[in-house]
This record gives C-alpha cells, sequence and structure tokens, in this order.
C-alpha cells in the first residue's frame, strides 16, 4: 500500500465512483402494497385491482374545494363544478367523480384516479400539475383548492425527505469536520474522512438503486417488485455509516497521529498504526457487515434494503475507504497531512489525546516566602 500508494488510491477511488454511479438514480417513495411479496392477500388484491380498474386505481386522489368564501350556494357550486372539469382535462387523470358537498355546503370533496400506478414518476408529476392547474381555478373563483390522500401525501413525505438530505449532510459532516480537527490537529485529514465518507455512501446507495429500483441481482435475495426506496432509508444509512466510519477513522489515525507526535516519520506512523489498529477495524467491520447481511434474508422489503444498504456502505468505507484510501492519502502527504494554520491552532482548544504533555518536565515547585510571626524576633534581628 505504501509502495504504490498513488496506484491504490486512484483504483479504489475509481472502483467506489464506479458503484456510486447508480445513485444519481435515487427516487424516494413510501413502499405500498405493490412492494409486498406476491404470496401475501394485501399483494393479491392489488393486483386485482390493477388488472379489473387500472394501476391508479390502487392510488386515488382526493382533491378538497373549500368554498367558505362563496357568496352563496350557486357560487360555491359553480367554483365546485370548474374545479371538476378541469381536474379531468389534466393529462394522466383516468377518470374523476362527482364532487361531495357537506351539509353546509362550504366543502366538497372528489376523487381523481391517476392513469400510473402510485409510486410512479408520472403519478408525481400528476400531483404536481393537478396543484398548478388549481392556481388559475383559485384565481378564478376565490376557492381553495387542496390535492391529498395517501397518494399524495406519500409523494410530499418523498419530496421532504429528499429535499432534507443536503442539509443533513452539511451540518452533519461539518460538525465531523470540526471535531476531528480539534482531535487530530489537523485540516486535510478531516477532509480526508469525510470526503471518504461520502465516497462510501454514494457506492452504498448506487447498490441499493442497482439492486431495489434497477432489479439487478434481485432474485438472488428474493426482490419481487423493483420501485423507489423507501424515503427515510438514506437519511437511516447516513447516520449509522457515519457513526461506525468516523470511529473506524479514528481508530487508525489517532495511532498514527500518536506515533507521529513522538517523532516517526510520515510513512512509520502509517505503518505503525495500521499494524496496531488494522486489525481491530477489520474484525468490527466484519462483525457489523454479518449483522447487516443478516436482514437481507428478511422478507419485509424495507428491511431487504436496510440490510444491503448498510452491509455494503460499511463494507466499503472499512476496507477501501478507512484501510486503503486513507493511508494512501496519508502516505502521498507525508508532513502535510498533520499540518495545521497556526491561527486554527491558536484558537482551536488542545484535548492533548496523544498525551504529548506527559512527556515533559514537571516543573519543581516554588519555594514558599516564609513571613515571620507577630511578635518574633525577624530573620534579620537575629543576625544581628
Amino acid at each position: 500500500m505504501l509502495r504504490r500508494p498513488l496506484t491504490v488510491l486512484v483504483l479504489a477511488v475509481i472502483g467506489l465512483g464506479a458503484v456510486a454511479v447508480p445513485a444519481l438514480s435515487l427516487e424516494l417513495g413510501l413502499p405500498g402494497d405493490e412492494s409486498k411479496p406476491v404470496t401475501t392477500t394485501e399483494r393479491r388484491a392489488y393486483d386485482l385491482l390493477s388488472e379489473g380498474f387500472g394501476r391508479g386505481f390502487n392510488g386515488p386522489l382526493t382533491v378538497v374545494v373549500d368554498t367558505a368564501s362563496a357568496a352563496d350556494a350557486d357560487e360555491a357550486r359553480a367554483a365546485t363544478d370548474l374545479v371538476l372539469k378541469t381536474v379531468r382535462e389534466v393529462d394522466g387523470v383516468a377518470s374523476a367523480g362527482a364532487p361531495v358537498l357537506s351539509p353546509d355546503q362550504d366543502t366538497a370533496v372528489l376523487t381523481a384516479v391517476p392513469e400510473t400506478a402510485p409510486n410512479s414518476g408520472e403519478t408525481k408529476e400528476l400531483v404536481h400539475d393537478i396543484r398548478h392547474a388549481m392556481a388559475g381555478v383559485e384565481a378564478e373563483t376565490g376557492a381553495v383548492v387542496l390535492v391529498t390522500g395517501r397518494t399524495a401525501l406519500n409523494i410530499d413525505i418523498s419530496e421532504a425527505m429528499s429535499d432534507a438530505l443536503v442539509p443533513y449532510l452539511t451540518v452533519v459532516i461539518g460538525l465531523a469536520v470540526l471535531l476531528l480537527t480539534v482531535v487530530f490537529r489537523s485540516l486535510l485529514v478531516p477532509i480526508k474522512a469525510a470526503l471518504g465518507f461520502l465516497l462510501s455512501v454514494g457506492a452504498a446507495f448506487g447498490v441499493v438503486v442497482a439492486v431495489f429500483q434497477w432489479g439487478w441481482a434481485g432474485d438472488l435475495i428474493g426482490v419481487e417488485q423493483t420501485g423507489p426506496v423507501m424515503s427515510l432509508m438514506p437519511i437511516l444509512i447516513i447516520g449509522i455509516v457515519f457513526g461506525l466510519a468516523m470511529d473506524y477513522e479514528v481508530f487508525l489515525v489517532a495511532r498514527m497521529r500518536e506515533d507521529y507526535v513522538h517523532g516517526a516519520s510520515p510513512g512509520e506512523a502509517v505503518v505503525s498504526g495500521f499494524r496496531h489498529s488494522g486489525r481491530v477495524v477489520a474484525a468490527a467491520a466484519v462483525i457489523m457487515t454479518s449483522v447487516f447481511a443478516g436482514f437481507i434474508g428478511m422478507a419485509s422489503p424495507t428491511i431487504q434494503t436496510m440490510g444491503v444498504g448498510l452491509a455494503s456502505a460499511v463494507a466499503f468505507d472499512a476496507f477501501l475507504v478507512r484501510m486503503a484510501i486513507a493511508p494512501a492519502v496519508l502516505a502521498l502527504l507525508g508532513h502535510r497531512a498533520w499540518w495545521l494554520p497556526r491561527s486554527l491552532n491558536r484558537v482551536l482548544p488542545n484535548v492533548d489525546v496523544e498525551g504529548r504533555s506527559l512527556g515533559r518536565p514537571v516543573p519543581a515547585p516554588r519555594p514558599e516566602a516564609r513571613t515571620p510571626r507577630r511578635g518574633c524576633p525577624s530573620a534579620g534581628a537575629e543576625h544581628r
């Protein structure tokens, strides 16, 4: 590894990058009956309804019309009829039923059935198209039109989770870089750790997309239906893997930093740290990968997705990022790996993880000045 660090680095990064390419097609959603095994009654009922009434029958959209601002019942009825007409004219709507009015005539509810399946991208676009079309109706009639129902709710939750990924990663990685900078007294080592984590997580998401969205090797683990990944899954995988990845980073790099601080050369510090801590990291990674791989045999697609994502992420991060990329980067950087700007060195607290202060000589205590007691002759008087 230290003989050809550049080769190891390039091969590992290219390999993980290639595995991470499918993650660019990641689609989030909430699993429904369509993702359950065909042996379950829920899945059989779903298939029968799809065959008899169309794929969108399992995911109807509920359109609620609030006409409380209408002057009278006729105006409220006209607004409701305009909403129904507009919904039926939207491309992708298979049918829309007659509205049901509340007893006081200020609220109406109608059901729109899409032409596509609940978790398809076309249904997601249809929800946005209906909401966009309702903006003109609201401006014309003064009514308030809302699109809801289980399908629309799942789409909104998935979009909210997707929008939260970037801020979530920014906060987590930012705090990690700050803490690792304090611990290792280095700027490049924490950045390397964060980039390596992103690479391993991206590769894990690539595996999840390839298996559960594209169906690659799905038959080997019993994936009967491909579809979007559960919307909460990326946040769970990122949180769990991040904790394990930083543990592995601290295990390996802390020993390297300790040897370097105590006089070892950068290359010797990498070898010593890897020799003493590499087996611990490898054993921990094998245990965690085996535990997560046990989830793959479960019948639930959600548990299977979690097992594949976590097992692949831990394996990538431990064996490729921490035990291949990290030593190669440190070997290439040499002394620069432990560089910290003087301005940061003065500002950051010194936690002294390596125990450098223990090797410093302890200063001798200063002799205490003796003060004469009141009424007693001073030392000068005795001398005289």
